[in-house]
């Protein structure tokens, strides 16, 4: 059997027999694939450091398109060694790489391995974790099938007067079709639609209030769980150390 290299980011990790692990790593060329990785729980493996979640690298395998193929060698791309001391930012990558293991499932898209590479990367040098999680919620959607209408009314194609964003409505609402909604901030408006359309790999500053970001939030967590119906316990972590950090303010 030849092997293969196959560029990926392992998303989870699974421990397998006495010392060796499952690796669900997302590739570029093979999408979702199951990698074991032998031996790598023992201490003098070679394998062993390079066997686990946030690993970005050139996977040497021996691919199967059917079953799990078996790990050789990684050559590191990214370790992500500053994002992994942070707990804040391990807890959001965490949760990204669970979304993405379900938006990968229902859309196979290639575009979608370098919007989870390229946050990961600005999330490692140091940019807010919470706007660019809110960034890739937000274009993931487009890839599950339900993206907001966030360039006209969702009502009636109003692309002026715009005073809301509702997630019943299905995202923007302008002024002729606005009832009894909730009002959001102008600048959540307008963020709303640039963060769907800002390239992640350009973005060299991230200076957003707490307020709008949590107007946002508020949006996405209402819009996945009323159009997606995915639900993810690495979100509820994330909303317990939200709530952490409000007390301690």
């Amino acid at each position: 059997m030849k092997i293969e290299s196959v560029e990926g980011i392992v998303l989870s990790e699974t421990n397998y027999s006495e010392s060796s692990k499952i690796l669900n790593v997302f590739t570029r060329e093979y999408g979702l694939i199951g990698i074991l990785s032998k031996g790598c729980r023992n201490m003098k493996s070679k394998l062993r450091g390079v066997s686990r979640k946030l690993i970005y690298g050139k996977f040497h395998i021996y691919y199967k398109s059917e079953g799990l193929s078996t790990l050789t060698a990684v050559d590191v791309l990214d370790s992500f060694s500053r994002l992994l001391t942070d707990l804040e930012k391990v807890s959001y990558a965490s949760f990204l790489l669970e979304l993405t293991n379900q938006v990968v499932r229902e859309n196979d898209d290639s575009s979608i391995f370098d919007l989870l590479k390229d946050t990961l990367i600005k999330m490692e040098e140091g940019l807010s974790p919470i706007v660019l999680t809110e960034i890739l919620e937000l274009k993931y959607l487009d890839f599950l099938g339900v993206r907001p209408s966030i360039d006209c009314c969702s009502v009636c194609g109003n692309t002026k007067q715009i005073v809301t964003v509702d997630s019943t409505a299905g995202g923007y609402l302008c002024r002729n079709c606005y009832h009894n909604e909730g009002l959001v901030s102008d600048k959540m408006i307008k963020l709303l639609r640039m963060f769907y359309y800002v390239d992640i790999k350009s973005i060299s500053k991230l200076d957003i209030s707490d307020s709008v970001l949590i107007e946002i939030n508020q949006f996405l967590d209402d819009y996945y769980d009323r159009y997606t119906g995915i639900y993810l316990k690495s979100k509820d972590f994330i909303k317990q150390i939200n709530k952490l950090k409000q007390a301690n303010q």
